[in-house]
């Protein structure tokens, strides 16, 4: 039976925003305040994937989330009609108004935590929505992930959808963005890889000083106990802390994996020497044998890293075997990495074709094309049992071109949030998405 990648990009939603809430997010930070255009951002994501998709690669589309979070508000304190609310909050508290408006369940990379049937206790594939409680704007997405990876993957005989581990600092979990798999191809045993910033039970431990490191060990521990997962098949390693404070808030900010290959910079990891030894030895128990493409600071800075989102890029198997490096446009701009990469294709390693997507909406915000996507390997049986309307095909790609030139606004700036008009055109925008998904009460609360 053959097992294939999925990958479920994003879909922007109408809100797209840049409200700079995220701490430790260089480009996010660096954008705040400034107008954003939520029909380009939607416009370049499905780009992405219909490219993708015509080259044969398994993709599918995960819808936005309601905005604004009138729950999250109304729990705060703001109370009167819909557009009571939306006046007194950007007048007394627009950051709060600003959180219930993020545009960050885009980046689907932090929706969950997948393992595929192959690595877990009970051969179902299983998810865990990422609980994201570092940061208030996102600490509420886990409730819709979890609503909509239930529609999408509903049948029990091939699908198991935890619940968030619990809110609390001990357990901070940002899902996939922290997390790889590695094996000879998706359908072979393989290893599952957890890189976390800190450890909350032994203050001893190694941890950034300016900026948060968002995801435990413990974290990361207890997905892998809620997904049965072999000991000898699972390593967990820590990200360095000085790249945490550089600006590298994910794991996927510093190094992507896929198939054998493990893609990273030199400072990615704590202990670098101890991190490869733990996959080798784990991988030879799968009988695979690790490929690491190591970038030297001296060929990559960190900076350059952070601000071309080099590794924030998606590492994708074609069917020669070798791989195609996804990356942003922004890689070509930058001199140092654009220099690595043309030498990385003169190597003749595994990455021999670089594709390059205009993302700048995204990139502005924070996330380029791997935190657009959450990978979910599906064997043929488990992928005629997901919900078939999310599937990315020309049709589907024409329909929501159409529905984003009707719904979107191409301007988006921070006193528009206290428009209600705003609310009300995502209101009905989110209503007919659910017709072309085939989704119905997808957004019913």
């Amino acid at each position: 039976m053959t097992t294939r990648e999925f990958n479920f990009d994003g879909l922007v939603g109408p809100s797209h925003n840049y409200a700079g809430l995220s701490f430790g997010n260089v480009a996010s930070f660096s954008n705040v305040k400034s107008a954003a255009n939520p029909k380009q951002a939607a416009l370049q994501g499905l780009a992405k994937m219909r490219a993708l998709a015509a080259r044969g690669f398994a993709q599918a589309v995960l819808p936005p989330q309601a905005r604004p979070n009138f729950a999250l508000l109304r729990s705060l304190g703001f109370s009167g009609s819909n557009g009571d609310v939306l006046a007194r909050a950007y007048k007394e508290a627009p950051v709060i108004l600003a959180c219930a408006y993020s545009a960050s369940p885009m980046w689907t990379a932090n929706a969950a935590t997948v393992s595929p049937s192959r690595d877990t206790f009970d051969a179902n594939v299983h998810f865990t929505p990422a609980n994201l409680n570092n940061k208030l704007h996102r600490s509420h997405e886990h409730e819709q992930a979890a609503r909509t990876l239930r529609a999408i993957f509903h049948d029990p005989r091939h699908f198991t959808v935890h619940d968030a581990l619990p809110a609390t600092p001990a357990f901070g979990d940002e899902g996939a963005a922290n997390h790889t798999r590695l094996a000879q191809d998706h359908g072979a045993d393989g290893v599952e890889l957890f890189v976390y910033g800190r450890v909350e039970f032994d203050p001893s431990a190694p941890a950034p000083q300016r900026y948060p490191a968002r995801q435990t060990l413990e974290a990361s521990q207890a997905v892998a106990r809620l997904h049965g997962l072999q000991a000898a098949r699972t390593v967990f390693v820590q990200q360095n802390p000085e790249v945490i404070d550089q600006g590298v808030f994910h794991n996927d900010v510093i190094a992507v994996g896929s198939g054998n290959v493990l893609f990273y910079h030199e400072q990615a990891f704590a202990d670098e020497a101890g991190a490869l030894l733990q996959l080798r030895q784990a991988l030879d128990g799968v009988e695979t044998e690790l490929e690491a493409i190591r970038v030297d600071t001296a060929q990559v800075s960190v900076s350059d890293a952070v601000h071309s989102y080099l590794f924030n890029s998606q590492l994708l198997r074609k069917d020669s075997g070798k791989f195609a490096l996804v990356i942003p446009q922004e890689c070509g701009e930058n001199a140092a990495v654009a220099r690595y990469l043309e030498g990385l294709l003169a190597s003749g390693g595994a990455v021999d074709e670089l594709v390059h997507f205009d993302l700048r909406q995204s990139m502005r915000n924070g996330g380029g094309p791997a935190c657009l996507r959450l990978r979910v390997a599906l064997t043929d049986e488990e992928a005629a049992a997901m919900h078939q309307g999310v599937v990315m095909t020309e049709a589907l790609y024409h329909r929501l071109v159409a529905w984003v030139e009707q719904h979107y606004r191409d301007r988006l700036e921070p006193q528009d949030l206290a428009d209600p008009a705003l609310a009300i055109e995502i209101a009905t925008a989110l209503e007919e998405l659910e017709r072309i998904l085939a989704l119905p009460g997808l957004y019913d609360l």
